[in-house]
């Protein structure tokens, strides 16, 4: 299953209403998404055969499709049940799921008012993001060529699907380079995010996050702010400049896929990977597999 690409597999895929063999959930080639990037997903993560905040996430898939114009035709009662069928029937317990939504085929061209809106799921085993070692050694980022754009140029409150091309053109960058991943500065210059993660830095018992006014305010994000805060942490989200990195002592990402994973390095810059981040990656494993 590892090794095997993402149309080749056992199992079922939700699409549409119902399950289908993990084959036969094709679309179109001329499907609007494909072509003008019509389309919104999110990520989440199954522990022990819950769903970690699937509300949440289900919740601003709905409200993501609505920012791009399109209204999902299915409750977020019934995409939560949805998931759950679909981890179900492919005898999961421990694992990622993505569900997708999009416009279909109807209309071709940049209007779309014709087209009609589809919903898939998908699930499958997925260990740590960035492998096995990144919690003992942390990650090394360099600095991405793109930069996250201005909410008045890009629905940038929603997880389209559009928003990631720079995302990949950046981590392709990063890796070409010998480094795991890349920093996203936006268009000001200021600190931004990962390409697919939120990040947080540690300076004198405190943590500072940038302002989420042009990037998602991530649910794991929120859910690590959270449990900083439980530990009596003080929280400072504000603007970050990159001159500032070498003035913090511990660096660290957050996100469904990536959890909460400490930083080494990005750029020049070198960082511990100290008490405060191992203590909350473990708040946060004990969280999110039910030990809290």
């Amino acid at each position: 299953m590892v090794d095997a690409t993402f149309d080749d597999r056992d199992g079922f895929i939700w699409f549409d209403g119902g399950l289908r063999p993990w084959r036969d959930a094709n679309v179109h080639v001329l499907t609007h998404a494909m072509h003008y990037a019509s389309a919104v997903f999110e990520g989440m993560r199954c522990y022990g055969g819950k769903v970690f905040a699937l509300e949440q996430h289900d919740q601003r898939l709905i409200e993501s499709a609505q920012i791009l114009g399109f209204k999902l035709p299915w409750t977020r009662e019934q995409i939560d049940a949805a998931v759950n069928e679909t981890i179900a029937a492919n005898g999961l317990v421990d694992c990622y799921v993505r569900p997708i939504a999009w416009r279909g085929s109807e209309q071709m061209g940049v209007s779309a008012q014709r087209t009609k809106p589809h919903l898939a799921i998908a699930c499958w085993e997925w260990g740590a993001y960035f492998g096995p070692e990144a919690l003992a050694k942390g990650l090394r980022l360099n600095i991405a060529p793109w930069r996250r754009p201005a909410p008045y140029t890009a629905p940038t409150k929603s997880k389209a699907a559009g928003l990631y091309m720079i995302c990949t053109m950046s981590k392709h960058a990063a890796e070409d380079a010998g480094y795991n991943d890349a920093l996203m500065l936006d268009w000001r210059g200021q600190v931004a995010e990962a390409t697919g993660a939120n990040i947080f830095f540690l300076k004198d018992g405190r943590l500072h996050t940038p302002t989420p006014d042009c990037f998602l305010d991530g649910i794991t994000r929120r859910t690590v702010i959270g449990l900083a805060k439980q530990r009596g942490i003080e929280i400072v989200e504000r603007v970050i400049w990159p001159e500032e990195l070498e003035t913090f002592e511990q660096a660290f990402l957050t996100g469904s896929a990536a959890e909460v994973t400490p930083l080494a390095e990005i750029g020049p810059w070198r960082f511990e990977v100290g008490a405060l981040t191992r203590q909350l990656a473990s708040d946060y494993s004990d969280l999110v597999n039910g030990r809290r």
